[in-house]
């Protein structure tokens, strides 16, 4: 179980359990907007945490802090899936299924073995689904804020890549925060300052910076021992860059003063930026959609004839103009320029990737109807320049 523990590290300590008969009335814990949080739901949420923290093998903080930290979390996420839905996010169950085969593949696993391990720890199938898709819609809401972010100019990248700030170096951190409430008084910051000061001397008192993120940091990724992950210096707000730069691993920054709140950064790992190499495919597609006309059944029983055609000698191109209901590759004879193998789904990623060049994939189905693709050729292609860009571009819009 430590394997999906590892890979599901946001959604599987939240999933619910199954419950005994003989277990009391839930009572409420929380209300958020129109929905409610059972002491059930947290008590569960804090069991999958527990575990989670000690397949670490770190030491728990106490248990009221640990509730309120996981209070936290579960509110914060009800609040995301309702704006979520309210925007009009939906995710289908081709979706969640996709998520699900991915889960398991990650994992070396079938989708049944996947269930029936989740089962032996406990945990419903069924609610597991609910919270990956929940996942999938707060990930999707995320996206959608990232993407409505003010126009940065090609010309401001420019400069900023050729100034200093750029920097080279790659650090793999952790975060622990305490935040000042919008429009704060003085009192509210002096409070704030006096807590992330005595946080902050717990750490050189020798406190782990792990179980101190558990604690005390009011960052979503808090019961994650604060993990940032891997950030280019470049890519930081410029006092974070400024607070880490020339920092070991192992060591800590100062506390930071941020327009939310004050922010201690550990650098656990320094790397030097390296080449961003992907590989990148072109292939040829073909699609039978169905429509009024074409049920899904026909749809396949079409692809399934077609793959047989093409078998046999008949030129994919020329099938693919006269059948494919793809609009933007058909009068190309079904050709797609390169792309990489995560552009179009986990589906269409997990075909590509059991091809060999020349190849042709057994008719498989996506939400958008049935396909056939014939892997063209394999590049690997430089996109450091890229990635540098779309770094810059985030940093110069926060």
């Amino acid at each position: 179980m430590n394997r999906l523990l590892a890979v599901l590290v946001l959604v599987l300590p939240l999933v619910a359990t199954a419950q005994s008969d003989s277990q009391p009335i839930d009572s409420i814990v929380a209300l958020v907007e129109e929905d409610v949080i059972l002491q059930s739901e947290l008590d569960q949420a804090i069991e999958g945490i527990e575990r989670q923290v000690e397949a670490r093998g770190e030491s728990l903080p106490p248990r009221s802090v640990l509730e309120e930290q996981v209070l936290e979390r579960l509110i914060m996420q009800r609040l995301q899936v309702q704006r979520a839905e309210q925007t009009g996010i939906r995710v289908s169950d081709a979706d969640v299924d996709d998520a699900l085969n991915r889960v398991a593949q990650q994992n070396n696993l079938t989708l049944t073995r996947l269930r029936d391990m989740l089962e032996a720890d406990g945990i419903e199938f069924e609610e597991f689904r609910r919270e990956i898709r929940n996942e999938i819609m707060m990930s999707r809401l995320r996206q959608r804020v990232v993407n409505s972010m003010e126009e940065i100019t090609e010309t401001e990248i420019d400069i900023f890549l050729a100034s200093d700030e750029a920097g080279g170096q790659e650090y793999l951190l952790s975060q622990i925060v305490i935040t000042v409430p919008e429009s704060a008084s003085p009192q509210q910051v002096r409070e704030a300052q006096e807590r992330v000061s005595e946080v902050y001397q717990r750490l050189e008192d020798g406190m782990a910076f792990s179980a101190a993120a558990i604690s005390y940091s009011q960052s979503p990724d808090a019961l994650e021992g604060g993990d940032v992950g891997w950030r280019a210096l470049r890519a930081m707000p410029q006092p974070f860059a400024e607070a880490i730069r020339g920092l070991d691993a192992g060591e800590i920054s100062e506390p930071i003063r941020t327009a939310a709140g004050f922010v201690i950064l550990q650098v656990r790992e320094v790397r030097e930026q390296s080449e961003v190499i992907v590989e990148e495919y072109r292939a040829r597609h073909l699609m039978i959609q169905a429509s009024e006309l074409v049920t899904a059944d026909e749809a396949r029983e079409r692809i399934r004839d077609l793959r047989q055609r093409i078998a046999e000698g008949e030129d994919f191109a020329e099938l693919a103009r006269q059948y494919s209901t793809d609009q933007s590759t058909a009068n190309l004879g079904g050709l797609m320029d390169w792309f990489p193998p995560n552009a179009y789904g986990p589906t269409f990623q997990d075909v590509i990737n059991s091809l060999e060049p020349g190849e042709l994939s057994e008719p498989f189905q996506t939400p958008s109807g049935w396909h056939l693709l014939r892997l063209e050729d394999v590049r690997q292609a430089d996109r450091t320049e890229e990635v540098m860009r779309s770094e810059a571009r985030q940093m110069l819009a926060d």
